[in-house]
């Protein structure tokens, strides 16, 4: 995982990841300042090492002279280009614009001012300096995509018309002989302020259509035939729940992966870029989150349920019971509740099973737990299709409410028939990745619990748990070593 830390250990701002001879190049913003885009590169996708910073802000004067912001990169026949938002000083920041910077490695960029760069928000079609009723312009997050042999640039716009807080819209502007022109909208959703991060992508011979939203900090998606056609939304249509934000979409062979940052307890400070996710697609359309395919190779070891450590009773519940088997466990807590907690093999791990549940009562994982009971709670709804966690334990640092009860992220999954359910669960570092029935529900950066159990809780229910496998994972590179100087910086 990767933070860009310095002086403060939370400056990554949006992301844009180019993979190129099979090293990943993750370019980023630096918050607060965004004086300059940052540059990174990974041989795996998930541990990173700071590069050569791509590019700064123009001198006094220029047009990008004030702050940098939200970037993509692709390759255009011999070169690499970059796609940029640049904000002026003489306007204080308030009206954004389009430029773009080439680069024959990757690592030194030159910015320039071809194909009618830089592009400002203009009408008919998008607020102007004339009918602005905010007072800043939204025109930044540049994606370049090619259709039918043609060139065409999304951005984050917002429409000339309409409910103010609802004009946020996907800008669209082609490239001519004249440059690039701007278009009338590839889709309005009259719902958001701004729809953030803007990218499409062609699965399976639908067009999928993806933004970030700052209304519930999530990632959401839409779909069309065509790259041109009127784009629409499934009856649930969050792509990465919330916490996750501006997504960036590469792919590697047949893989489609999403990056994002996420953000610890508030949007404007604690970003962390975690590991990133893949798509598929349904029977129905619909897009699927799934578990990066790189997970594998981070495996040192494997431990099947028949060898796991001994398990413990933490509340010491009467009601409750535990029988086990060479390949089956089964647990309840007639009344109450009761977390039956075994030690983690290591920091860093993969945990699988098919959990079931019978009879009435609830149930969930454990992660990360002591043996008072401090930790995260993953609670598995099978009668609703609900999934939460939640930091839950003991707070020492208020005498009047000595607990802790933050729920930290919820999503939703489809039900069997059987109440069962295969998880994987992805502990690496401070990340938590959830999935069920092969589908990521739950990604996750948190760092207040560390403890050394892991296992199940039965609330008035009876449970068992088949099988079952855990991976032992290679831990996180140290997020401070990616300051360290690295061989690519020599190319």
């Amino acid at each position: 995982m990767y933070s860009g830390s310095g002086y403060s250990d939370w400056e990554i701002g949006d992301v844009d990841v180019f993979l190129h001879d099979g090293i990943y190049h993750l370019f980023h913003l630096i918050i607060p300042n965004h004086d300059y885009i940052a540059h990174a590169t990974s041989e795996d996708g998930i541990n990173w090492r700071r590069e050569k910073n791509a590019l700064f802000v123009g001198h006094p004067g220029e047009w990008d002279d004030d702050m940098l912001w939200t970037m993509h990169v692709s390759k255009e026949d011999d070169h690499f280009v970059m796609y940029y938002t640049g904000l002026a000083r003489k306007e204080k920041g308030k009206v954004q614009q389009v430029g773009r910077a080439i680069s024959h490695d990757l690592i030194h960029w030159e910015k320039e001012t071809a194909c009618g760069l830089p592009m400002g928000s203009d009408g008919p079609h998008y607020e102007s300096m004339q009918n602005n009723p905010r007072n800043w312009l939204s025109f930044r997050d540049p994606f370049r995509f090619d259709y039918r042999n043609e060139t065409y640039l999304l951005m984050c716009a917002r429409a000339a018309a309409g409910a103010v807080s609802r004009r946020g819209c996907v800008g669209l502007a082609k490239l001519t002989d004249k440059g690039f022109e701007l278009q009338k909208p590839l889709f309005t959703p009259y719902v958001y302020d701004d729809v953030e991060c803007p990218c499409v992508i062609e699965i399976k011979g639908r067009f999928y259509l993806i933004g970030s939203i700052r209304e519930d900090v999530k990632v959401r998606y839409w779909t069309a035939p065509e790259f041109l056609d009127e784009y629409r939304a499934f009856h649930a249509n969050v792509l990465l729940p919330q916490g996750n934000y501006a997504a960036r979409i590469i792919k590697e062979g047949d893989h489609w992966m999403v990056y994002n940052f996420y953000f610890v307890g508030n949007v404007s400070t604690l970003r962390v870029l975690p590991p990133p996710k893949e798509l598929d697609v349904d029977a129905d359309g619909r897009l699927l989150l799934k578990s990066f395919h790189r997970w594998n190779e981070k495996i040192l070891g494997t431990i099947y349920q028949c060898a796991f450590p001994l398990i413990h009773t933490t509340f010491g519940n009467p009601t409750a019971s535990f029988h086990q088997d060479k390949e089956r466990w089964d647990m309840s807590s007639k009344s109450g509740y009761e977390v039956f907690g075994f030690q983690k093999p290591a920091a860093s791990f993969i945990w699988e099973g098919r959990l079931t549940l019978e009879g009435i009562g609830k149930c969930g994982l454990v992660v990360d737990c002591d043996h008072e009971g401090n930790g995260y709670f993953i609670s598995l709804d099978f009668v609703h299709g609900f999934v939460q966690i939640r930091s839950w334990g003991f707070n020492p640092e208020n005498v009047h409410s000595n607990f802790v009860f933050e729920p930290l992220q919820a999503n939703q999954f489809e039900l069997e028939d059987d109440r069962s359910m295969h998880f994987k669960l992805i502990r690496f570092g401070h990340y938590i990745e959830l999935s069920i029935d092969g589908i990521v529900k739950l990604t996750l950066i948190d760092y207040r619990y560390s403890g050394k159990l892991i296992g199940l809780y039965s609330s008035s229910s009876d449970i068992s748990l088949t099988d079952s496998v855990l991976h032992i994972l290679s831990d996180p590179e140290e997020e401070y070593g990616s300051q360290e100087e690295s061989v690519n910086s020599e190319r």
